[in-house]
């Protein structure tokens, strides 16, 4: 029987392996490095496989991953038996090491059962929101099927809000949100902004992709229905046959659930021969391709959703010293500033007009990449992040810390 120890954190993550997940990774190693054990639950790599292992001092455990949802039974299945896997991970990480505080990582919100369940038991809940679920699958679908996602959606993300000890939000948008739709005070709530890798370094241009136009613009992320993939690729068209700027090749860095449907645009819209679909790839190949890039974009339209979301890709772009053209999104000028040249909400031919500004202008490019650059190094990268989780992490043990001096002697022994 070991007595309290106050610093060991489980963290919960469901929609991505933890050695893909930059974020989790980061928060995991700023807590080991403050003196916290840190244990994450996590599916594996390859789907069918399950594996524990230790990175960076983080004690991770893996179940078979299953095949990723779409419909909805597709995610019911994937979400539900993840559910099932991470509860019963998390009953042996109890008995093994145990552990105070459970850390989840949404998407899904539904991971608060773990949270609410453990709380029973003296544990400390933490929810970490990466994403509004509620706006993010109602993109997806309409009708009935649409309104009941969002009833279910916003019921788990009040029901996570409210158990939760402490929310941690990705930016003030987010903390708005949760403050007005669960009805949380904002002194249970605390910022912790996304920084790109430091890594994220410039390297030096790939020569055959210099080759291929004199303007080569660049994307990296996923190509989901929200990231916006078809503006993209409707601007591009109107930047070839309404404004004949031919001489452009846009490289895409990604892949996503719609990438077969978004190269079967392409080919409709007639820019097949203007845009190279790489999908996943090494991440010095990445880092090279946007490196070469002349301009980076980012075409989320704006969107119950995507007007709250602060994009890592507009980090990135910046941390690679890379001029912008995005839509004009609120949460894009609070990262971006002027680093980036702002097209009317969703207006594809305002998009390919700002484009073809900056073709033809290289002094504002080079402007607006050292502005970018500036603001990632004093203000947006990930260590200025750090001091204010591990802020809402002492917010947590001066609460437990109550919590125990209210007990007696003997109730401070815990079965793990």
């Amino acid at each position: 029987m070991k007595a309290y120890a106050g610093k060991r954190v489980l963290m919960l993550l469901e929609n991505n392996p933890y050695s893909q997940d930059i974020r989790v990774k980061r928060e995991a190693r700023a807590l080991v490095n403050a003196g916290y054990a840190v244990t994450v639950i996590c599916p594996s790599v390859a789907t069918g496989k399950r594996a524990n292992s230790s990175s960076d001092d983080v004690t991770v455990y893996a179940f078979p991953a299953p095949p990723g949802g779409k419909g909805l039974i597709g995610y019911a299945w994937e979400y539900g038996f993840s559910l099932v896997m991470m509860f019963l991970l998390s009953l042996v990480v109890w008995a093994r090491t145990g552990f105070d505080i459970v850390h989840a990582h949404n998407p899904p919100d539904m991971l608060v059962f773990i949270g609410a369940f453990y709380k029973i038991f003296g544990k400390r809940f933490v929810f970490d929101h990466h994403d509004l679920s509620p706006e993010m699958f109602a993109l997806r679908y309409t009708g009935w099927k649409q309104r009941l996602l969002l009833g279910v959606l916003i019921w788990l993300e009040k029901l996570s809000c409210r158990v939760a000890d402490r929310v941690i939000a990705t930016n003030q948008s987010y903390k708005q949100m949760e403050m007005e739709r669960s009805g949380i005070s904002s002194d249970r709530i605390t910022i912790v902004r996304n920084g790109p890798a430091e890594t994220m370094q410039p390297v030096a241009p790939d020569p055959a992709l210099r080759q291929r136009a004199r303007t080569i613009l660049g994307y990296v992320g996923i190509m989901g229905p929200q990231d916006g993939i078809d503006y993209l690729l409707r601007a591009l068209h109107h930047l070839v046959y309404t404004l004949n700027e031919t001489d452009v090749y846009c490289v895409i860095v990604g892949k996503g659930d719609f990438t077969e449907e978004l190269q079967e645009l392409a080919r409709q819209l007639k820019v097949q021969d203007h845009v190279w679909f790489t999908g996943w790839i090494p991440y010095q190949d990445l880092l090279r391709y946007i490196s070469t890039a002349d301009i980076c974009l980012d075409p989320d339209p704006s969107n119950p959703f995507n007007d709250r979301c602060t994009m890592i890709k507009m980090m990135e772009y910046m941390a690679l010293g890379k001029p912008i053209v995005a839509f004009d999104l609120p949460e894009h000028r609070v990262t971006a500033g002027e680093a980036a040249l702002y097209a009317q909400g969703n207006d594809e031919l305002d998009f390919a007009r700002k484009i073809h500004t900056l073709i033809y202008d290289p002094e504002r490019r080079q402007a607006m990449a050292e502005t970018g650059r500036n603001r990632i190094d004093i203000e947006l990268a990930w260590p200025y992040q750090i001091p204010k989780l591990l802020s809402a992490y002492q917010t947590l043990s001066k609460d437990q810390n109550a919590y125990m001096a209210e007990l007696s002697p003997s109730d401070k022994i815990g079965p793990d």
